[in-house]
């Protein structure tokens, strides 16, 4: 795996375009058997139409929603800056929000969704609108934690731009309490990351959240 989840010091250009992961016809049997025996002693009927190709499915699906060890050079591309040292250089902000996103808890591999924000003052470069919402499900797509999620994106968009300031937050419901020990139907965890000049300026946190529509 390129990104050590202890470590947030990365190659940014490798993390961008790594390459398409793959499974062989061989590796692919492999795992629909492992799979077809977990299925069938949890009780699902492996005998029917709807279920004989579920291992076979499920592999693709679980392949499909971690896409994002696979990279994406597309967020490579920055433009410069119109910024030119005005007085508000440090003050004025580009938020990006909702960004929907899916991941896959790393602790019992359920699904946690729910919505990014991104926040950032640009110093010599910006990015394009689009791009975004990229490096929001770059980093979604993994198995991963709604914490590191957060520190990802805000640490990766820093090394990308190098801006003056970068506020990430996070919102999402947790399939793993949902549907299994506390069963908590209702609960929304947010987290919330700051860079740069959201870590000294209080005012910018607050009117980077109030464009979340968060409660401050």
């Amino acid at each position: 795996m390129l990104f050590d989840r202890d470590v947030e010091d990365f190659n940014l250009h490798t993390m961008m375009e790594l390459q398409r992961r793959e499974i062989s016809q061989e590796q692919m049997r492999k795992f629909e058997g492992y799979m077809a025996e977990i299925f069938d002693a949890l009780g699902m009927d492996l005998n029917t139409p709807a279920t004989e190709e579920t291992p076979q499915r499920f592999v693709r699906a679980m392949f499909d929603a971690t896409e994002g060890y696979d990279g994406d050079p597309k967020l490579l591309k920055v433009f410069e800056t119109e910024c030119r040292g005005g007085s508000d250089c440090r003050l004025s902000q580009v938020i990006e929000g909702p960004i929907p996103f899916f991941a896959l808890c790393e602790h019992h591999a359920l699904p946690f969704y729910g919505l990014a924000y991104i926040g950032y003052i640009a110093h010599e470069h910006i990015i394009g609108i689009s791009k975004l919402t990229r490096l929001v499900r770059l980093f979604a797509k993994r198995f991963t934690v709604q914490e590191r999620l957060g520190r990802q994106i805000a640490d990766s968009f820093t090394a990308m731009l190098e801006p003056h300031g970068v506020a990430v937050y996070v919102e999402a419901h947790h399939l793993c309490m949902q549907m299994r020990g506390v069963k908590e139907t209702a609960s929304l965890t947010r987290t919330t990351v700051w860079r740069g000049e959201y870590e000294q300026n209080s005012s910018l946190r607050v009117e980077f959240l109030l464009g979340c529509g968060a409660d401050v």
